[in-house]
């Protein structure tokens, strides 16, 4: 999709499955489960969308995917379905070599967001995108080195501490436009100091929205997550938010989607809904071999 002179791609590090319950909440199962088919073990499908954003001289990744370190205990778990290095070998399809991204923005640290930040190199860890910057919110990145014990499984330090030692990590404190056009806004209802993405061109504005709306089935603002921390707060973010997307027609990237790839929203009968449905150009966005 191009807007003047961005472009914007969607690419994919592959599936996953959580409990259809933990991502719904206290919303019934009969009702998310018409949108999302539960499995035997009651898991729903997650995507794992990335945001390639190019704009100038500037090539942007929003979010990294789970990445490949995972044994096989977690793969079943989690029933991951990825090839190995898929998001890499998904941009390297498309002509783009991960030495050329020049900024990667983390929505936050849980490890479905930030996990594909970092390989094992010859030297142990090193990160994926040796020369991009890695943005993060400090409010997150502090609690993520210290989370409560109620996310404390969300959270694998090894995803992003080896950032600081590789000297790429920039900390941003509060609402901020950390390039020409791009804004970052944190939402802590969900945890503390996840960033909302916004890159504002002059044909309009794209939000990669994260775990604030992972689905477009969770436009309806009740609809929230069991893991958010602070969920009245999330209702009250989400609200907000999608006020400001329908008054402004904001395109809204979902991450976690695995078959809408974005859209605009509109209030109708007093619910927020779909307006316009979006496809971004992309690498397959299922996994395998």
């Amino acid at each position: 999709m191009k807007l003047g002179d961005w472009t914007f791609r969607a690419f994919h590090d592959g599936r996953f499955k959580l409990d259809g319950g933990a991502m719904f909440g206290v919303v019934p199962k009969v009702m998310w489960e018409k949108h999302h088919p539960a499995d035997e073990h009651n898991r729903i499908d997650l995507d794992l969308r990335c945001l390639l954003v190019e704009n100038g001289e500037r090539r942007m990744l929003v979010d990294t995917g789970m990445g490949d370190r995972w044994d096989e205990k977690k793969r079943g778990l989690f029933a991951i379905e990825r090839r190995p290095n898929q998001l890499v070998a998904e941009l390297a399809e498309a002509g783009i070599t991960r030495e050329s991204i020049t900024d990667v923005i983390l929505t936050h640290l849980h490890f479905d967001h930030a996990g594909g930040a970092l390989r094992e190199g010859d030297d142990g860890l090193e990160p994926v995108f040796p020369g991009a910057r890695y943005w993060v919110q400090k409010r997150h990145w502090d609690w993520a080195g210290h989370p409560s014990e109620r996310d404390r499984a969300s959270f694998r330090r090894e995803d992003f501490l080896p950032l600081v030692e590789a000297g790429l990590l920039e900390l941003v404190e509060g609402a901020q436009e950390i390039m020409p056009g791009v804004k970052v806004t944190p939402v802590s209802g969900h945890t503390p100091g996840q960033q909302v993405v916004e890159f504002h061109t002059p044909e309009g504005t794209v939000a990669f929205v994260a775990d604030l709306i992972p689905f477009l089935s969770q436009l309806h603002v009740p609809w929230i997550m069991g893991f958010d921390l602070n969920p009245l707060l999330t209702v009250t973010e989400k609200k907000q938010f999608l006020t400001r997307a329908a008054e402004e027609g904001i395109i809204l990237v979902f991450e976690h989607d695995p078959a809408h790839e974005a859209a605009t929203v509109k209030f109708d009968s007093g619910r927020f809904v779909p307006d316009r449905i979006f496809t971004l150009a992309a690498g397959n966005r299922n996994g395998g071999s």
